[in-house]
C-alpha cells in the first residue's frame, strides 16, 4: 500500500522534470524568435519572466531585466524553485526516497541529469551558443527518463502518479510557450508583420517538436489561427493541451476516488475544444491563457486535497502524520 508522502513525491517528480525540460524549450524558442525579429519589432527579456509566472520573484532578486540576469535567473539560479537547475535538484531528492518503488536506472538516469546540469549551468549562461548546446542536451536526456519509464514500469498507481505529473505540467508549459506571442510588439509594415508572424509560429512549432507533426496533420503553410487550433486542441498532438488533459482523465479513472477529479478534468477539456480560436488576436489569446492556466492550476489544487492533503476535517487521523496517510485510502 502506498503511503501519501511517497504518492506525493512521484507526482512532484515527475512535474520538476517537466519543468526543467519544458524552461528549456521556453528559452530555446525564445531565442529562436529573437533570431527571427527585424527592424521595428520588439521583445523585452522582462517578457519572459512574466511568461513564466516569476516575474515577482525575479524583481526581488535581479535590479534589472536583461538576457544575462533572466537566463541565470530561468538557468542556474538555485532561489527560483522554478530553474532548470533547482528542479532537476528537487526531483533528484524526490527520487532519492523512492527507489524502492522506481526501476533502478531511474535513479542513475536523473542523478546523471543532475550532475550534468550542474556542472554546464553556468556555461548555459555565458552565450547562446553554448545555451542551445547545453539546453537542448537537457531535453534529449529528459527524453531518455520519459522512454525508460513508458518502456519498463507496470501501469499501477506509481506509473499513474508520474503520468499525471507529466501531463498536467505539459499542459501548463504548452499554453506559456503560446503565450510568447502576445509579448512581442510587430512593425506596422503588413508585409513584413505577416512574413514575420508566421516564422515566429514555426519557431514555436519547431520549440515543442511540433512542426513537421503540424505540416503532416494540417497544413505545409503555418498560419496563426491553424497553429493555435493545433496546439490547443488537435487530441493527435501529445503536447497539445487536449490531449494532456486526456491522458490525465485516463490516469484518473484507475485511481482511487476520483470522480470529482474526472468531472474537472473532462469540463475544461470539453470548454477548450468548444472554443473557438480563430478570431483570438494576440491580447484575447493572452487572455484565454491565463484562464487555462488558471484552470488547471485549479484541478492540481483539487489532486493535492484528494490525494495528498486529504485531512479529516482539518485533522489527520489520531496517531498519524498526513505523510503516512495511505494514498489508495483517500
Amino acid at each position: 500500500m502506498m503511503l501519501a508522502r511517497v504518492a506525493e513525491n512521484l507526482y512532484w517528480m515527475a512535474r520538476n522534470l517537466e519543468r526543467a525540460e519544458n524552461t528549456a524549450r521556453l528559452i530555446n524558442s525564445t531565442t529562436y524568435v529573437l533570431l527571427d525579429l527585424p527592424h521595428g519589432a520588439t521583445f523585452g527579456w522582462k517578457n519572459l519572466a512574466e511568461i513564466a509566472g516569476l516575474d515577482d520573484l525575479f524583481a526581488k532578486t535581479y535590479p534589472e531585466a536583461n538576457e544575462e540576469s533572466i537566463m541565470r535567473f530561468l538557468i542556474e539560479d538555485e532561489s527560483n524553485p522554478s530553474s532548470i537547475f533547482a528542479c532537476v535538484r528537487y526531483a533528484r531528492e524526490n527520487t532519492r526516497t523512492l527507489r524502492e518503488v522506481l526501476p533502478a536506472e531511474m535513479w542513475e538516469r536523473i542523478n546523471s541529469l543532475y550532475l550534468y546540469v550542474r556542472q554546464n549551468a553556468q556555461a548555459a549562461c555565458r552565450n547562446r551558443r553554448e545555451r542551445y548546446m547545453v539546453l537542448n542536451e537537457v531535453i534529449q536526456r529528459r527524453h531518455a527518463i520519459v522512454g525508460l519509464f513508458s518502456g519498463t514500469m507496470p501501469h499501477d498507481d506509481t506509473y499513474q502518479l508520474i503520468k499525471l505529473g507529466r501531463n498536467i505540467e505539459r499542459a501548463d508549459m504548452t499554453t506559456r510557450i503560446l503565450d510568447l506571442h502576445s509579448a512581442i510588439c510587430f512593425p506596422d509594415d503588413s508585409v513584413v508583420r505577416e512574413a514575420l508572424v508566421e516564422r515566429i509560429w514555426m519557431s514555436t512549432l519547431e520549440s515543442l517538436s511540433a512542426y513537421q507533426t503540424y505540416r503532416r496533420l494540417v497544413s505545409m503553410h503555418v498560419r496563426s489561427d491553424d497553429a493555435i487550433r493545433f496546439l490547443l486542441q488537435d487530441m493527435r498532438f501529445p503536447r497539445s493541451v487536449s490531449h494532456c488533459l486526456s491522458e490525465m482523465e485516463t490516469c484518473f479513472r484507475l485511481m482511487p476516488k476520483s470522480q470529482q477529479l474526472q468531472q474537472l478534468t473532462a469540463l475544461l477539456r470539453l470548454k477548450i475544444a468548444q472554443h473557438d480560436t480563430s478570431q483570438l488576436d494576440a491580447v484575447a489569446l493572452h487572455e484565454y491563457l491565463d484562464l487555462l492556466q488558471k484552470q488547471l492550476g485549479e484541478i492540481h489544487d483539487a489532486l493535492m486535497q484528494n490525494y495528498f492533503h486529504a485531512w479529516q476535517d482539518g485533522v489527520p487521523p489520531p496517531g498519524k502524520a498526513q505523510g503516512e496517510i495511505e494514498f489508495a485510502q483517500q
